[in-house]
């Protein structure tokens, strides 16, 4: 097959109009197709809809050691669910805090209370002239909207095969006592589906930053997502590499059930050091008397153990691993070859990242809208939406049925394959 860029002018003239006519085609169904965000669809909510009978009104609330759950009490969360989450996370219980439904939240939290009362006796952040936060692209909107509207200076870090960057985050943070923290998703990352390798983890655990409230924000959000049983990445657990290298206070981890069980419903947490813990302690003190404890001892009692949550995330591969080899597929149909676009194969999590020509992104997101499908907006994966190549854009396989999903992905491949055109005609 011929590369777009190996057509004579005649060709991509004769091409795309023969592209438009099917993408007129498409726009003749009306159709309201969306994969713009990584919900988990109702097939997947449905594997969790036994959790709601776990308790009754003839239950007994209590857990093992006589907390009653009905009741105030409990700042850190219950014992059981403290090491539940802790074994998925790979984690002790005691260096864990279970907070309410949301690890973005917790996150939001943790910002705040740095802004407002500092990291652990330092100044707090509102009172310093200047704050910054290094933010790994493409990479998880909602972290950067959390700075952006904390009034925090972003900084892009370039996102390699294995991870951020390492050469360029290892010289700002030393460098600039200004930059107060880096954004992480380290495993099956949002959007790339990247996982950090071991070396890329070691580097973050031995980093000398001239701020001593330095924090890495570790959002391990898919620790247990995968798509396939035979084939799934590993991640060296960062706390404990963290104190390996002497330096047990620099990482917030942070985590939930958001698709796992309810998003929305689940329960989130964050994990560190005891220095941090404490520093959050005090925080949380004046902000709640506890979170939901029935909650927390409904999914323990649903899942049980990490062998529980095992379980249960296979059930979610089935529903989501054909949607992903759907796109995959599609795009090595229609795509391969042509040389206007790459694409990552992650082997879990809830997205794809899709790399088209420079300056070709904003327009493929507005042809699939207006054939009717719905995508993550241009520059979302970049801080202050601005992807400066105009060429990264997320998708998210999960929501739709695979019928939906095999016709919105066509829809995007007929999309790409037009805008690029578009492009090389206009030089």
């Amino acid at each position: 097959m011929k590369q777009y860029r190996e057509y004579s002018r005649e060709e991509m003239e004769r091409e795309l109009a023969e592209l438009k006519q099917s993408y007129r085609e498409y726009q003749m169904r009306g159709l309201n197709l969306n994969m713009a965000r990584g919900k988990p669809c109702a097939e997947q909510l449905d594997l969790s809809m036994s959790m709601m009978d776990v308790l009754s009104s003839e239950a007994d609330l209590h857990c093992d050691d006589g907390t009653d759950c009905r009741n105030y009490g409990g700042l850190m969360g219950i014992e059981e669910a403290r090491a539940l989450l802790g074994a998925m996370i790979e984690v002790p219980p005691e260096n864990i805090i279970i907070y309410g439904n949301s690890s973005l939240n917790v996150m939001y939290d943790a910002i705040s209370r740095s802004m407002t009362h500092g990291v652990m006796g330092s100044t707090p952040w509102c009172r310093l002239d200047r704050v910054k936060f290094l933010c790994p692209v493409p990479g998880y909107d909602r972290h950067f909207a959390i700075t952006e509207y904390f009034g925090i200076e972003m900084i892009n870090v370039p996102m390699n095969s294995d991870g951020p960057d390492m050469d360029v985050v290892e010289a700002l943070v030393a460098s600039d006592s200004a930059i107060k923290g880096i954004w992480c998703v380290p495993k099956y990352s949002n959007p790339t589906g990247i996982t950090y390798s071991a070396r890329t983890v070691e580097r973050f655990a031995r980093l000398k930053p001239a701020a001593k409230d330095f924090r890495i924000y570790w959002d391990n959000a898919y620790s247990v997502h995968h798509l396939y049983q035979d084939r799934q990445d590993y991640l060296i657990e960062i706390l404990a590499e963290c104190k390996r290298a002497g330096n047990p206070d620099i990482v917030y981890k942070f985590t939930s059930t958001s698709k796992i069980s309810f998003p929305g419903s689940g329960i989130a947490a964050i994990a560190a050091s005891q220095n941090n813990l404490e520093d959050m302690r005090r925080q949380l003190a004046m902000q709640t008397i506890g979170h939901d404890k029935v909650n927390q001892l409904r999914h323990v009692r649903f899942f049980r153990d990490l062998n529980g949550i095992t379980r249960h995330m296979k059930k979610h591969a089935e529903i989501l691993r054909p949607k992903f080899e759907m796109v995959e597929n599609i795009f090595d149909e229609e795509l391969g070859g042509l040389g206007i676009g790459s694409w990552t194969r992650p082997l879990g999590g809830y997205f794809i990242s899709f790399d088209s020509l420079p300056g070709c992104a904003a327009g493929i997101i507005d042809q699939c809208r207006k054939a009717g499908v719905v995508l993550t907006p241009a520059g979302s994966t970049y801080p202050y939406h601005r992807d400066p190549n105009d060429s990264n854009i997320r998708i998210a396989p999960s929501f739709p049925s695979l019928r939906d999903l095999e016709v919105a992905a066509r829809i995007m491949a007929l999309s790409v394959k037009m805008e690029s055109l578009k492009k090389l005609l206009a030089g």
